[in-house]
């Protein structure tokens, strides 16, 4: 698959496909250490494919996965803690 022809597609389409290829990808690669794969180039191939198209998502979105994590913990580390976060009194604590 070509970078031009995923050039054209939108993020929505990438995602789908990058999902597609992460499926084919798994079966692959169980086929290969079954010892029905006949040719194994195919699993390089599959791997360069969904390399392409997250490399493409990040461009459009504009943020990494790395960077969408970071962003998410300092959202966590600064909002209210939950209550579950919290620990549970005891009915014993005011005797």
């Amino acid at each position: 698959m070509k970078a031009s022809e995923l050039n054209e597609l939108g993020v929505e389409e990438l995602t789908r496909k990058a999902a597609e290829l992460r499926e084919n990808l798994f079966n692959l690669k169980i086929r290969r250490r079954a010892g029905t794969l006949e040719s194994t180039s195919d699993v390089t191939k599959n791997k360069r494919d969904l390399a392409r198209i997250l490399t493409l998502l990040t461009q459009k979105t504009g943020s990494s996965k790395a960077q969408r994590r970071s962003a998410e913990k300092s959202k966590s580390a600064s909002g209210p803690a939950s209550p579950a976060a919290q620990p549970a009194q005891t009915a014993k604590e005011g005797t």
